[in-house]
């Protein structure tokens, strides 16, 4: 399944936890088999981690804050031209297909 969401592509959190929402930040990962991405800033988790050894480096224990997944129709694409969440059609042309903004008909890619 091909998603409309890219990497590096910023986009808003529109459903979901009321501390993210409204929120935006850049796409950092798309997991296509999961239906989900991850997003700078967003969703962040904690992790107790125990001291790790390997290679001959030993990785100190601590608290480790990182971004959880979040599933992909929970977020909105923010449009570079107009700067507003917006959904994503497609325009081909020359045998090439290109997203465009819905609200202001721009080119994204």
């Amino acid at each position: 399944m091909k998603y409309k969401i890219r990497k590096g592509d910023t986009v808003e959190i529109i459903s979901g936890r009321a501390a993210d929402k409204g929120e935006q930040g850049e796409v950092l990962k798309v997991y296509r088999e999961k239906q989900r991405i991850t997003v700078q800033g967003i969703n962040i988790r904690k992790k107790h981690q125990g001291q790790i050894q390997s290679q001959g480096r030993t990785m100190s224990p601590g608290i480790i804050e990182f971004e959880g997944l979040v599933h992909i129709s929970n977020v909105m694409l923010v449009c570079p031209s107009c700067g507003k969440p917006t959904r994503v059609g497609i325009s081909r042309e020359d045998g090439k297909a290109h997203r465009i903004c819905k609200r202001c008909e721009a080119v994204i890619d």
